[in-house]
Parts: structure tokens; C-alpha cells; sequence
């Protein structure tokens, strides 16, 4: 049996499957600022790798989720198009003093803005400046405007804006973030010069950057389209980027995560991980990864461990100073398992012994579990969650108990001793008891 399809009938279907794609749609500048960077966002997040892996669009595929593209699109009117005079301005023409730090693709500054009204004292900002060569910079840009644009949560900094200009000196790619005054919690673990963190701030700022990332990986609903009717399904978003540099602090030690630039999609439907070229800090990255490419929310949790490992120890995951069996942080913590005896001894010396041992017992376990070499073994966000939770619990329990002594209420106002100092004061300690030991 034949179906007759008349000409007429096959152009109308063609004109309703175009009109399920997404067209990027040219619009001037918006609210009085300079400057054309809304066109050249649109005309590039194309080639924004995190939309790239995705299946393509089509009638058959009626439960395919909105892509982050997509939803940015809706929301693209909430950030600032800043021009490039106004940032000059705000950072003193990018001046070397007011340098907050600098990573492998550009430098961030502290800024003053005006107020979106104009009425008001200035506001104090973050302002990221990427090198102004190279195509991968501009991906990430791109990348990073689109997810926290669209992406919104209290463990999450806020982008307010953006610049984008290109010009006979190369172009010049911006970001403006919130300010955040406590800077990142890497500073405090590993900078001597920064106050160390009490124990239980280690344990609320760790929680608080896993509620950030349960966010992302079960947190963001996406609102579905098929034939007969609408519904909500989740967006997995992989980070790709966590480690201690990138969770920065406020002003009350609230964490949120920073650098969304390598941030992607995650696995829809069936599949379990995409493919794509390894990329991100040496340590920190999930082997799976790391030999074939496959990445997933699991890969997040495996960086997570060894996050959790650095708030324990007060080490960073690789530190080529120190010798050769201490120098790999996952590789060191091996010999001194949770059950064992010997555990503590890898407790930061920083914390002066003020912490619960049967918490950092139960956060090693959990990390253990996080860096297990097979991704489905380890744990979900949700449960990560969870354990930290109970650890804060136990940290409680025991505070009210007395079986923990009480954090120095100076422990974010003056420096505490280096680890030299520790040592000499144990052998000092030592030495002590040997004379107590001869004289009697």
C-alpha cells in the first residue's frame, strides 16, 4: 500500500520541524551601556562545547531537554553588557595593586561599579580579565556566561555581567562577579601568612560547597516538550573544575563555587558519562578521565575527595617540596588508614588539636569512598550530603560532651604556629619527659 504525499504537504512539515531550532537573533545594546558584546555572546555559543556533545534535535527525540544555551537565552536581559571604559575605570586601568590573583587564563582585579540605577555608593566587584589571545579562552568565556546566567543558587557566586570587544589589539573578554572578601579556602589551608580555619567553619564551608554541587548535579529541573503534554526532568551539569582554589568565601565563611568555564552538560538519557579531551588542575581529576575521556557527576566526586583529604591534612594535593613519599597527598593519607591508631597523625597541625576525631575518622572514610577507581562505586552528591551532615553532628555531640576542646575565639584574628613551630614543640615536649623520667 502507497501513501500519495503531495508536494504542498512536505514543505509544511519541513517548515514546522525548522522552527524547532534555535536561532541566534541580533539586538542593539541594551540600557544606555557601550559597547557590542550581546551579538558577538550569541553568534559564538554555538561552538560552546557543553551544547556540543549533545544529540541532535529532532521530531523523533520528543523528551530531549532544553539545552543551557537555550534557557540563557530566556535570561540573557538579567546580565549587564558592560563596556571596556567602564571596567578601565573601575579597576584603575587594571592596576597591579588592585590584582586579587591569577590563574592560566587571565588575571581577576577588585573593582568599583555604579549601581544598575545610578543612585548609591559604588559597589564593590570581582573583575576577571582573560589574556586577550587564544580561541580556548574565548570558549570558556562564552561557557562560563551561559551556565552562571542561567545556574542560581546561595553556594554559587553570582556573575552580574560581562564585556566582550574585539580590536586591533586582540580581543578583550570580561567577567564581573560579586565580591568575595574572604577569598577562596585554599588560601586559608595552605597560606601560611592567612589565618587557619577552626574546625567545625572547615566542616559548614565543605557542606556548603556540596550543597552548591548537589545543586548542580540533581538541583536544576528543565521543562520538557513532547506531543501530549509538558514535564520536568533534571539537568545534570558537570563542574569539571572542583578543588579548594575555586570555592571562595564571604564575609561569614559561606562557600560558593567559582569558574564555570569547563563546566558541561552531563549524560542524558541511558548514557553514563560523554567523551571528551581530559582538561583541568593535575591532582584533582578522575583517572577514569584522565585515560579515556570519560567524563560524568562522578568525576566531580572523585575532585571532591581530594578536597576532602586537603580540609583533613591542611596539604595540597601535590606539593613537590616536601619528600618524595609526602609529595602525592592520595599517595601519603594511604598510610595512615581511618580505622587505624595512627590516623591522627595526619590531622593539620593548624588545628591545635581542636577537632573530633570520630568525624575526621568518618570524613576520611568518605573521601576514601569518593576516590574509589570506579565511578559507580562512589557515592552521589546527595550522599556526600549526608555524611557531612553527621559529621557536624558528631562534632556537636562531642563539643557538648566535652571530649573536644573549645576553638580559640583569636583563630581567625592572629596567625597560629607553622608546623616547624609543632615539631619543635613536641621534641621540646619530649625532651621534658626524658629529664622527668632520669631524675626520678
Amino acid at each position: 500500500m502507497r501513501i500519495k504525499i503531495s508536494l504542498s504537504q512536505i514543505r509544511e512539515e519541513l517548515s514546522k520541524m525548522m522552527k524547532c531550532f534555535y536561532i541566534f537573533k541580533d539586538k542593539s545594546s541594551r540600557s544606555g551601556r557601550e559597547g557590542r558584546s550581546a551579538p558577538e555572546l550569541r553568534n559564538t555559543s554555538k561552538s560552546n562545547s557543553s551544547a556540543s556533545s549533545r544529540p541532535t534535535r529532532s521530531t523523533g527525540s520528543s523528551s530531549m531537554p532544553r539545552s543551557i544555551p537555550e534557557m540563557y537565552r530566556e535570561k540573557e536581559h538579567n546580565s549587564i553588557v558592560f563596556s571596556l571604559s567602564e571596567l578601565r575605570e573601575a579597576t584603575n586601568n587594571f592596576n597591579k595593586l588592585l590584582r586579587l590573583g591569577e590563574g592560566g587564563f587571565g588575571s581577576v582585579y577588585k573593582g568599583k561599579i555604579r549601581p544598575p540605577d545610578g543612585k548609591g555608593d559604588p559597589i564593590v566587584v570581582a573583575i576577571k580579565k582573560l589574556n586577550t589571545y587564544g580561541l580556548q579562552g574565548h570558549k570558556e568565556w562564552v561557557a562560563e556566561v551561559q551556565f552562571l546566567g542561567v545556574l542560581e543558587h546561595p553556594n554559587l557566586v553570582k556573575l552580574l555581567g560581562y564585556c566582550a570587544v574585539d580590536g586591533e589589539r586582540g580581543i578583550q573578554r570580561l567577567l564581573v562577579y560579586e565580591y568575595m572578601p574572604k577569598k577562596s579556602l585554599e588560601d586559608h589551608l595552605f597560606n601560611r601568612t592567612v589565618p587557619a580555619i577552626p574546625w567545625r567553619t572547615r566542616l559548614h564551608i565543605i557542606l556548603g560547597a556540596a550543597q552548591g554541587m548537589a545543586y548542580l548535579h540533581e538541583g536544576l529541573e528543565v521543562q520538557v516538550n513532547t506531543r501530549l503534554n509538558c514535564s520536568c526532568m533534571n539537568l545534570k551539569v558537570i563542574y569539571r573544575d572542583f578543588k579548594s582554589s575555586n570555592v571562595l568565601l564571604d564575609n561569614n565563611f559561606i562557600p560558593k563555587l567559582s569558574d564555570f568555564g569547563l563546566a558541561r552538560e552531563g549524560p542524558i538519557g541511558d548514557r553514563s558519562h560523554v567523551s571528551t579531551a581530559p582538561v583541568g588542575t593535575y591532582g584533582y581529576a578522575a583517572p577514569e578521565y584522565v585515560t579515556e575521556g570519560h567524563l560524568s557527576t562522578r568525576s566531580d566526586i572523585y575532585s571532591f575527595g581530594v578536597v576532602l583529604y586537603e580540609i583533613l591534612t591542611g596539604r595540597r594535593a601535590l606539593e613537590r617540596n616536601r619528600p618524595a613519599v609526602e609529595q602525592k597527598l592520595l599517595e601519603w593519607v594511604k598510610q595512615f588508614p581511618a580505622d587505624s591508631r595512627k590516623f591522627s597523625m595526619i590531622i593539620d597541625p593548624r588545628l591545635q588539636n581542636q577537632y573530633s576525631l570520630n568525624a575526621a575518622r568518618r570524613i576520611a572514610k568518605l573521601a576514601d569512598s569518593c576516590l574509589n577507581k570506579n565511578a559507580r562505586d562512589r557515592p552521589t552528591i546527595t550522599q556526600v550530603v549526608e555524611v557531612l551532615q553527621q559529621a557536624i553532628k558528631d562534632t556537636e555531640e562531642e563539643s557538648s560532651s566535652n571530649t573536644i576542646g573549645p576553638e580559640p575565639s583569636s583563630s581567625r584574628s592572629k596567625p597560629v604556629a607553622t608546623d616547624k613551630q609543632f615539631n619543635k614543640l613536641r621534641v621540646n615536649a619530649a625532651m621534658r619527659q626524658m629529664s622527668h623520667a632520669a631524675q626520678a
